[in-house]
């Protein structure tokens, strides 16, 4: 199956109903985009000689063009490649070059970072910019009809923040997504064609997944003109449209619950507010419950098993007499239908309730595997089950909680940052020895990341400027440590392994 049917399907069914809207503008129906689809489909194969199976990467900001190249990549039996618009130049180029990209898709604000790349990373050809005359020639090329796809083929390489300081290709198939929309349909809200999504996370990642089941059935793919999380245009576009659902991270949930501009407005065009990356804090919950009733749903999930792993839902938010409410809010839920389980010891075993081990999946949404990666993907995929990372445990009635997080992952505004990373980073600074990077409970942004920084020489210890200005070298701005603290030495045990849980301590004695 070809996901790009969901489009051209919709073109002939739902002709006049609006697709691709810029706030309460309508940008296509369902007939143009089917057709604009189609077309710039045309132009990827016999303008640029894109054969099945190639990569096209995509770097934009929000827009209505980026679901248009998306499905159009689709449709030409092409896979994509969405790359988040906030990595730093560098780590751009590092995906492009990985996933062997033929052609890139970029907005005017990414094109001094991306042109260079043509030609040297030995496999990209052509760079597209869209809105303007490239994109309008493929627009205006000749309609291709859609390429089959067999249903194991990948569609969507999602590249994920990596432990080792490079991020890896999930290789999600046209399969895998299938399961994820239809698991949606199953866990989350049934969808029709007179409802709403609001893209006001990114696309390239947790809106981009979560909008595929709206695409599925019609529904109307809104693109806030501000491109973010605005009170006063969000209140304006629930007025709007109807039915509007929309992915937020938890800090996003916080701010717009404390927003003037929403509370007390009149909230029922909003459908539901998924949230992920991240369990609320039970005041923040509490707070967000009370502003937006009953319309919260958790979702649990990985890149390597799209968004799919266990779902606290409307109905467990809204079940406020339940004796164990504050317990099972403070979980991420239950495990989707269309996957199974478990909790595991170290040998593999799977523990009972209450026993605290790994957590592992396996089901049709999970990965094939980490493109051109094989040695990560037997790491994580063992005897068919995906092994997360995350420690948690369920409870007796199949509720999962999370404990820690085995790959030490820092969730900051609702992006993946892994402390690696940060640290080759900060490292790479002549006076700087030694560094661990943890992170700690935040207000505003969910956690901060803080950098322990240890000085060849204490005398002539690095600034904070100079430590910010070799991490904007070269990883995204929003990686950045918020604090530094400059330490003689790292705890370590025996084998000279930093105790990263030490200084999470140390900052939690602090509060």
């Amino acid at each position: 199956m070809n996901l790009a049917v969901w489009v051209d399907r919709n073109g002939r069914r739902w002709p006049d109903r609006p697709a691709l809207a810029v706030g309460d503008r309508v940008h296509a129906d369902w007939a143009t985009c089917a057709a604009r689809v189609a077309a710039v489909a045309g132009g990827l194969r016999v303008r640029h000689g894109l054969e099945p199976g190639d990569r096209v990467a995509i770097v934009m900001r929000n827009r209505p063009e980026y679901l248009e190249a998306l499905f159009a990549i689709w449709h030409a039996g092409l896979v994509a490649v969405p790359v988040n618009a906030r990595l730093h130049r560098d780590e751009i180029a590092h995906i492009a070059q990985h996933s062997g990209a033929r052609l890139m898709i970029v907005d005017d604000e990414h094109v001094a970072d991306t042109d260079p790349l043509v030609d040297a990373t030995g496999t990209l050809d052509a760079l597209v910019v869209a809105p303007g005359s490239q994109w309008d020639a493929l627009v205006h090329s000749n309609p291709i009809p859609l390429v089959d796809r067999a249903p194991t083929d990948p569609a969507w390489l999602f590249y994920t923040s990596g432990t080792t300081g490079r991020p890896k290709g999930a290789t999600l198939s046209h399969r895998n997504l299938l399961m994820m929309s239809l698991s949606y349909f199953a866990d989350i809200d049934p969808i029709g064609p007179d409802d709403a999504v609001l893209h006001a996370a990114p696309i390239s990642h947790g809106s981009g997944l979560y909008g595929l089941p709206h695409v599925a059935r019609g529904a109307v793919s809104v693109i806030p003109a501000s491109g973010g999380v605005d009170g006063d245009e969000i209140a304006s576009l629930l007025a709007h449209w109807s039915g509007v659902s929309l992915f937020a991270a938890p800090t996003m949930v916080k701010r717009l619950a404390a927003d003037p501009a929403i509370r007390g407005v009149d909230l029922s065009g909003l459908k539901t507010i998924i949230y992920g990356g991240a369990p609320m804090y039970l005041s923040d919950l509490t707070d967000a419950l009370d502003v937006f009733g009953p319309r919260l749903a958790q979702i649990y999930g990985q890149g390597e098993t799209p968004m799919t792993i266990t779902a606290l839902s409307k109905a467990d938010h809204a079940d406020s007499d339940h004796p164990r409410w504050s317990e099972r809010v403070q979980s991420v839920g239950v495990a989707r239908t269309d996957v199974e389980v478990r909790v595991v010891a170290d040998d593999r075993s799977a523990l009972p309730a209450g026993e605290v081990g790994e957590i592992v999946v396996r089901g049709d949404v999970v990965m094939s595997g980490y493109w051109d990666q094989p040695d990560a993907t037997a790491d994580v995929i063992r005897d068919g089950w995906l092994y997360t990372g995350d420690v948690g445990s369920f409870d007796t009635d199949g509720y999962l909680t999370l404990r820690d997080r085995s790959k030490d992952l820092i969730i900051s505004g609702g992006m993946n940052i892994y402390p690696r990373e940060v640290e080759e980073a900060l490292l790479r600074h002549d006076a700087v020895a030694a560094v661990a990077v943890v992170g700690r409970p935040d207000p505003e942004w969910g956690e901060a990341v803080v950098a322990f920084v240890v000085a060849n020489d204490p005398a002539r210890a690095p600034s904070v400027e100079e430590l910010d200005e070799v991490c904007l070298e070269q990883i995204a701005r929003y990686k950045r440590p918020k604090d530094y603290r400059f330490v003689a030495s790292l705890p370590t045990n025996n084998y000279g392994k930093v105790l990263k849980r030490e200084l999470r301590e140390q900052l939690d004695q602090e509060v």
